[in-house]
């Protein structure tokens, strides 16, 4: 811990003394007078007192309130996760520490001024059970409480204005990120529901903030010209064959094609030089195709069911809900494994989780397993990672790493070590990398009679009955990685008086900070407890990550003849110990790449965001004089523009000018016998039509009240067709130019340039579809006198 660290560790001890002081006062308070203190430290607020001064007393008075309603007085070491969580730091938590019990005094605090206060959860179920289990302390003591994803899929939709109003609301980091983007795509003010980004405690925050920091959020909207080319493609990539056609990476993340492949592709689509500006949308589908059938994996990068495809989460196995690949690459998945192909759809907008939660004023989070990463936290969101002891000394025993050198040999060995630990009757929970090897595994033990559970995507629904069970005498579990799970794998009394539970990984994760995730299901609150791991060079992350040498001695010992007696299946030399950290070392830097690259091209959008935001907010508040001056300057703009360009000067295009975006009604003919037309003259004209026009559209409004309002949908509906089709323009320029990563070419600042480009383009286009929108929209009144409006 460095000085940094050790000052504001010891400044958090002198303040936990400071709240432990005041709790008996609070202890002798009767219900009313306890309650009472939420009203009091209120009005000491309002009279500018500041929430730091205040502190040492709220705690006080939640630590009572937690022990009279929940029936839990919060640990010492409970006590200073909350202090660092208020000042805006992550608290490392061990598993069992007791995380949600901690949140209740920062977040108590933090919502005595009002709305705009977060606990952002890994899932919906843990929202939902944190806000009306610990929610009964907010609402004892006056605050209001809400829970921003629903219950059940089917329930009736959410009361938004309820919700983002209340003192404190519990969600999901998706849910969060959507009802921003959405809240920036109403048309009235008061369709905006979030009320400030104030104060966030995330839970299971490395989750949230890195693992899932590197694929931006996007809210998807108007479906693109659908694409006949998926089923076709598919079809003749399944035809090709491998070191002839195409080539994978070591990895094999990477594929491409090599050149006996190309031309089969010419002589099978009858084309010539396919690679040409002619034909990229059909070798764009071919590439998206080749990915699809031999990077992403079914029952590892996502699953079937029901006829759709899911995409799975890396760190948990579980279904993502909502989430599909961009660019075409998830309707290859679809043609891949022949069901119904969905429609590609336009971005109306997108945003980064970092850039999400670096809206918040203060951003706090807990975790078991952040240490490992707390360089990367601190640099993108300036916040410090500060360990805390456990409640109780750990006395689980983590043995050394074993390394094999195949992956059979490693799965029967571990097979080997829980039919022992069977014998012993204490609870075992097995780990694997993906669906397909948590299948493969079960498989295993129904082959060697062992009744166990399976925990995955398939079964995420019987998650909270399998975990529950998962502690209890001779049970045996298997899981996808468990981190985000959110509940506690408790032991009944047989498991904690023989040794706890046995944890065992059959293979090592992607991040050393995931195992050790994993580990921490095991030896929860002083409790007795094992951990495993079984490695080989065959397993993912080695494959992907490890050294050159690897893949070479690899290829030497497959060579070897598999009869060899003297063959070792252990790997006991120092090198292969560390082979594994080595591995995920460098998949660690790679991901830290990854999400800086997915921060520095969002940064450059968001500029551009904020700007379209702003005007769209600005609009949403402004009055009459502001709604006349900009159709103004769209009439201004709209003639000025199509006068300049001397192509123009004709009469058929003149009058198609009008026919198309000024009045539907309009006589070709009128025109007819103009021989010749000069800038003046057209501009002329188009100022007569535009006048006309104006005046039919502001007759049909009874009042000015409905003239500005119109008005102003007309501003935002045009705002939002630049911003989407910019938003959109802008996640297939990314691709575009992250593939042009060669030679002299440096992808983010080609980005940077092209997205201005793209931005003055839109900007012009505006002053048309405000002009277009306001003369052209079809007005119908209904019967109670509002109107609804046919966009042309």
């Amino acid at each position: 811990m460095d000085m940094k660290k050790n000052n504001k560790y010891r400044k958090y001890e002198k303040i936990t003394k400071k709240i432990k002081q005041n709790i008996p006062k609070y202890k002798e308070m009767s219900d009313q007078e306890l309650k009472k203190q939420t009203k009091i430290f209120r009005e000491r607020i309002e009279q500018g007192e500041k929430l730091e001064k205040i502190l040492p007393e709220a705690y006080g008075v939640v630590i009572e309130a937690d022990r009279r309603i929940l029936g839990l007085k919060p640990y010492d070491v409970q006590i200073l996760g909350a202090v660092i969580l208020f000042f805006g730091n992550v608290a490392e938590m061990k598993t069992g520490e007791g995380k949600t019990l901690t949140a209740t005094m920062p977040m108590y605090l933090r919502a005595l001024v009002g709305s705009g206060n977060f606990v952002v959860t890994a899932n919906e179920y843990l929202a939902w059970r944190d806000a009306e289990d610990v929610g009964r302390v907010y609402r004892w003591l006056g605050l209001s409480v809400a829970v921003g994803v629903k219950k059940n899929e089917y329930d009736k939709e959410l009361d938004k204005q309820i919700i983002y109003s209340s003192d404190i609301v519990y969600t999901t980091h998706s849910a969060l990120g959507f009802d921003y983007l959405l809240d920036n795509l109403a048309v009235e003010k008061e369709k905006q529901y979030i009320q400030g980004f104030n104060f966030v405690i995330i839970d299971e925050l490395d989750s949230i903030l890195l693992d899932m920091a590197q694929t931006p959020l996007i809210i998807s909207g108007a479906p693109k010209l659908q694409s006949n080319l998926y089923v076709m493609v598919d079809k003749f990539v399944k035809s090709l064959n491998f070191s002839e056609d195409y080539d994978l990476s070591e990895d094999k993340r990477s594929v491409w094609f090599l050149e006996e492949g190309i031309k089969k592709a010419e002589t099978h689509f009858g084309v010539q030089e396919i690679l040409s500006e002619n034909y990229k949308d059909l070798y764009r589908h071919a590439v998206l195709s080749l990915k699809a059938n031999y990077v992403f994996k079914n029952n590892r990068d996502y699953v079937l069911d029901d006829q759709e495809i899911f995409l799975l989460d890396e760190m948990n196995g579980r279904k993502l809900q909502g989430t599909k690949l961009q660019g075409g690459m998830h309707q290859a998945i679809e043609a891949k494994e022949g069901v119904e192909i969905t429609n590609e759809t336009k971005s109306m907008g997108s945003i980064t989780y970092q850039n999400l939660f670096k809206m918040f004023k203060i951003l706090s989070g807990m975790t078991g397993t952040a240490k490992t990463d707390a360089e990367e936290l601190r640099e993108t969101y300036g916040i410090d990672v500060i360990c805390l002891p456990t409640h109780k000394p750990i006395i689980r025993t983590d043995h050394e790493d074993i390394i094999y050198l195949t992956h059979k040999e490693k799965i029967l060995q571990s097979l080997e070590l829980v039919k022992d630990s069977i014998k012993s009757e204490r609870p075992v929970l097995i780990s694997t990398g993906s669906v397909s090897k948590s299948q493969l595994y079960s498989n295993l033990l129904l082959n060697s009679r062992i009744p166990h559970s399976i925990l995955n995507a398939s079964t995420a629904y019987k998650e909270k009955q399998i975990i529950s069970e998962a502690g209890k005498r001779g049970a045996v579990t298997v899981a996808t990685a468990m981190a985000g799970r959110g509940t506690d794998i408790k032991l009944d009394k047989f498991s904690e008086r023989h040794g706890g539970l046995i944890v065992i990984g059959t293979e090592n994760m992607t991040s050393e900070r995931i195992d050790n995730q994993l580990r921490g299901r095991a030896g929860r609150q002083g409790e007795p407890g094992d951990s495993y791991f079984f490695a080989s060079l065959e397993d993912r992350v080695v494959v992907e990550n490890a050294p050159d040498w690897v893949k070479k001695f690899r290829k030497k010992q497959e060579n070897l003849s598999s009869h060899d007696a003297s063959r070792q299946g252990i790997l006991k030399k120092r090198k292969y110990k560390k082979l594994v950290y080595k591995s995920q070392k460098n998949k660690k830097n790679q991901d830290i790449k990854m999400r800086k690259d997915t921060l520095d091209y969002d940064d450059i959008v968001s500029v551009l965001r904020k700007r379209v935001y702003a005007a769209r907010n600005t609009v949403m508040e402004a009055q009459a004089e502001y709604f006349e001056k900009i159709i103004e300057k769209s009439f201004e703009e709209v003639i000025s523009t199509f006068v300049s360009d001397k192509k123009n000067l004709e009469t058929q295009k003149v009058s198609d000018f009008i026919f198309n975006n000024i009045n539907y009604s309009y006589d070709r003919e009128e025109l007819k016998n103009l021989k010749s037309i000069g800038r003046k003259a057209t501009a002329n004209i188009l100022v007569e039509n535009i006048s006309e026009r104006t005046k039919i559209m502001e007759n049909n409004l009874s009042n000015k009240y409905q003239l500005n309002y119109y008005r102003r949908v007309i501003i935002l509906k045009s705002l939002d067709s630049l911003w989407i089709d910019l938003a959109d323009g802008l996640v297939q320029l990314k691709s575009v130019v992250k593939n042009r990563n060669w030679a002299q070419h440096q992808p983010l600042y080609e980005f940077q340039i092209e997205a201005n480009r793209y931005f003055t383009e839109t900007i012009e286009k505006l002053w048309l579809d405000i002009t277009r929108n306001l003369l052209l929209s079809e007005l119908f009144v209904n019967p109670d006198g509002s109107i609804d409006i046919e966009f042309p």
